[in-house]
C-alpha cells in the first residue's frame, strides 16, 4: 500500500513513498543516504513515512534548531519500545520531557559532566589502559574492541563508586557491551542475548541502590553510586531504586559503548601511519596517556565519521513545516546523527578523515552540526553530558594504539554498514610488533 506524504520535490512534485521502516534494518547506515536521494540536493528535509507515520528526516544546523525545541519535538514514546527498554531501559531519562528531563538530567550533570570529573576518571583511565598495553606488549591478542571493554569498564565502573573486584567488572562490562551491541537487531539471538543481560544488570544496580540507601555499602561522595542513590524526583520523593539503577547504568554505559570508537580508531591509525607517529611522539614527550592534543584532535575525527548513532527519532507537538516538507502533529521528525556530521554544507571535505580540522577547537559543543552523542545544550537539552569522559577515554587508547611497540593488523578491518550498530569486523586486531604470524611458538 502506497502512503502519500505532503513534502515535495524540487519541482513541486508531490511525493509518494512506501513506509520506510524496513529499509532501516536493511540499509542500516546507509538508511539515510536512500531518503536523501529523494529530495533535492543540499535539501535540510526529507519526507518519509516511518513506522505507519507521516515524517521527516533532518539534518544540519536547521535540523538540530527543529529537533530540540521543546515546544515543537518531543522525545517521549518516539524511541520504539523494543530499543528504549533494552539500550537506555525502562522510565530512564531518555523518555522524558520539560521539567521531569531537566530535573532528572540535572543529576546526570553532577555526575559526569563537570571538569573535576573528568579529573577524577583519569588516573583510573591511565591505569587500566596502561594494563592492556602491558598485556599485549606480554603476547595477548585481544582485539582494541575487547580492550576497551575491559578498560573502559574497569575505569568508569571505579570512578563511579561501584563495589567488585577488577574481574567482576570486566565481567559486568562485558554484558553491557553486549546490551549496546544486541539491541539494534530485534528478534536476533543477539537481541535477546541483550534482553537477558539488560534483566541481570537491572537486578544487579537496582541491589547496590537499595544496599546504599540501606547502609550496608558506602558510597564515596560524589560518585555516580552515591548521587542516584539519594536521587529525589521533582515532588520530594527518592527515585524508585530500579530506575535509580537504571540511571546508573546510563552514566556508565556510554563510556562502555564508546569501544566501538576505538575500534574505529585502530582502522584509522592503521590507515594513517602518519598520525599514528606524531601521537605516539606526544605521548613519550607527555608521559601520560590522557588528553594529548594530537590525540584528542583525533578523537574528535574518529567520533565525527565513525558509525555509531545514526539517527534519533521525535514526535511532532504541533504541525510542522522544514525546508517545504510537513508533518502533522503526532508525526515523527527524525534527525540525521550520521548526515549531520559528514554534512557537505556544514564540513569542509566532509568525508575525508582530517583530524587537524579540530585543531583550533577548544569546546567541540561550540561546533553545532558536531552531534556524535546528540546536540543542543547538555543541560537542557538530550545531549549526552558524559563525552567529556569519552573523549578522555578514547584519548587514552589512542595514545596506546600509537605506541610503536604494538601494530594494529590488516585483517578484520572492514565494516558493515547494514548492521547497527557497527565496527570493523576484527575490532582492530592488536599484536606486539615483531610478533610475527606463523612463529610455531606462538
Amino acid at each position: 500500500m502506497l502512503h502519500r506524504l505532503t513534502g515535495r520535490t524540487s519541482h513541486g512534485v508531490e511525493t509518494i513513498v512506501r513506509d520506510d521502516s524496513p529499509f532501516l534494518l536493511t540499509r542500516g547506515y546507509d538508511f539515510g543516504a536512500r531518503i536523501w536521494r529523494r529530495a533535492r540536493p543540499g535539501a535540510r528535509s526529507a519526507p518519509m513515512r516511518l513506522l505507519g507515520d507521516e515524517a521527516a528526516l533532518v539534518r544540519g544546523a536547521e535540523g538540530i534548531d527543529l529537533f530540540y525545541d521543546e515546544s515543537r519535538i518531543a522525545r517521549h514514546g518516539a524511541m520504539p519500545a523494543i530499543v528504549q527498554e533494552t539500550l537506555f531501559g525502562h522510565g530512564s531519562v531518555h523518555s522524558l520531557d520539560g521539567d521531569a528531563h531537566r530535573h532528572r538530567k540535572a543529576t546526570f550533570v553532577a555526575v559526569a559532566y563537570e571538569d573535576e570529573q573528568v579529573a577524577r576518571l583519569t588516573p583510573w583511565l591511565e591505569r587500566e589502559w596502561a594494563r592492556e598495553r602491558d598485556a599485549w606488549l606480554d603476547g595477548g591478542t585481544r582485539s582494541a574492541y575487547d580492550a576497551a571493554v575491559r578498560a573502559f569498564g574497569r575505569a568508569i565502573m571505579g570512578w563511579a563508586g561501584l563495589p567488585g573486584t577488577p574481574a567482576a567488572k570486566t565481567r559486568w562490562a562485558a554484558r553491557l557491551a553486549q546490551i549496546v551491541d544486541g539491541f539494534g537487531a530485534p528478534y536476533s539471538p543477539a537481541y535477546l542475548a541483550a534482553t537477558a543481560n539488560r534483566m541481570w544488570s537491572d537486578r544487579h544496580a537496582q541491589r547496590l541502590i537499595e544496599a546504599v540507601r540501606a547502609g550496608t555499602l558506602a558510597a564515596p561522595e560524589g560518585t555516580a553510586l552515591a548521587l542516584w542513590a539519594a536521587h529525589r524526583s521533582a515532588d520530594g520523593t527518592l527515585l524508585p531504586a530500579r530506575t535509580a539503577g537504571i540511571e546508573l547504568q546510563n552514566s556508565i554505559r556510554p563510556m562502555i559503548a564508546a569501544a566501538r570508537f576505538v575500534a574505529f580508531a585502530a582502522k584509522q591509525l592503521h590507515d594513517h601511519p602518519d598520525w599514528r607517529a606524531r601521537i605516539a611522539a606526544e605521548t613519550a614527550e607527555r608521559q601520560a596517556l590522557v588528553s594529548g592534543a594530537l590525540a584528542t584532535r583525533f578523537a574528535q575525527e574518529v567520533r565525527r565519521t565513525g558509525l555509531f548513532v545514526p539517527m534519533l527519532p521525535g514526535r511532532a507537538l504541533t504541525d510542522i513545516e522544514i525546508d517545504g516538507v510537513r508533518v502533522p502533529k503526532g508525526g515523527r521528525v527524525v534527525l540525521d546523527i550520521l548526515g549531520t556530521d559528514t554534512d557537505e554544507q556544514s564540513w569542509a571535505h566532509a568525508h575525508r578523515f582530517a583530524p587537524e580540522r579540530f585543531t583550533d577547537v577548544t569546546d567541540h559543543e561550540e561546533v553545532k552540526t558536531f552531534i556524535p552523542q546528540g546536540g543542543a545544550d547538555v543541560a537542557s537539552g538530550h545531549r549526552c553530558p558524559g563525552e567529556k569522559l569519552v573523549v578522555a577515554g578514547l584519548t587514552a587508547a589512542i595514545a596506546v594504539l600509537s605506541d610503536p611497540r604494538l601494530r594494529v593488523l590488516d585483517e578484520g578491518l572492514a565494516v558493515n554498514r547494514r548492521r547497527l550498530p557497527t565496527k570493523p569486523a576484527s575490532g582492530g586486531r592488536v599484536r606486539a610488533a615483531g610478533s610475527g604470524r606463523g612463529c610455531p611458538f606462538h
